[in-house]
This record gives structure tokens, C-alpha cells and sequence, in this order.
């Protein structure tokens, strides 16, 4: 069966959230939003649709006296993200490259 690509991580922005997420245990917003050089609005609303999906935790909690928002992907979302980033080199494949360093 060929590999399917995720309709809710292809989106660039949330196939980006998700990618940056897969290399930490958890990261906070603002490091987040700052990395991919997006709004807050922007963030809030893909880490939203990422989190009804189930691929995202959401964690709030304070700094000091300062709200703070941390992402951390969920067990169904590393499979989802690994599940579409071969679906994407089965894609890239076919036309003989590769997206893998070689």
C-alpha cells in the first residue's frame, strides 16, 4: 500500500510546527512562533487544529508571574508525522531523487 500524505500535518505551517516539535520533548510558544516566523494568531490556530487532531499536547502554566503555553507532540502525532514524511519520500522517489542527504 503506498503511503498516504496526513491532509492535517501537510499544511507547510503545521507540517513545519510538527517537524520542529519531533526534535524536542516539549517547546514553548514563543520559541515556537519565533523559529518559524509566524504570528501568535498563526500559532495559536494551527497548534489548535493540530491539538483536535490529537497530535499535539498543549501545556499551560507559569514562568515567575508569567502565563507560558508549551507544545509537545503525542504519541499519534510522531507516528502521523513519520507515517507522512514517508509518504512524502515514496512521492519524491518516483521521480528518482531523494530527499535525504546521499
Amino acid at each position: 500500500m503506498t503511503p498516504q500524505l496526513n491532509p492535517v500535518i501537510h499544511a507547510p505551517t503545521r507540517l513545519q510546527i510538527v517537524s520542529l516539535l519531533a526534535a524536542a520533548d516539549e517547546a514553548e510558544f514563543a520559541f515556537v512562533r519565533d523559529n518559524l516566523d509566524i504570528s501568535d494568531s498563526v500559532l495559536s490556530k494551527h497548534a489548535s487544529a493540530l491539538e483536535a487532531a490529537g497530535y499535539v499536547k498543549i501545556r499551560k502554566g507559569h514562568v515567575g508571574k508569567r502565563p507560558r503555553t508549551w507544545f509537545s507532540l503525542t504519541r499519534e502525532g510522531r507516528a502521523a508525522y513519520t507515517a507522512h514524511v514517508a509518504a512524502l519520500q515514496a512521492i519524491v522517489t518516483q521521480s528518482g531523487l531523494t530527499v535525504l542527504p546521499g
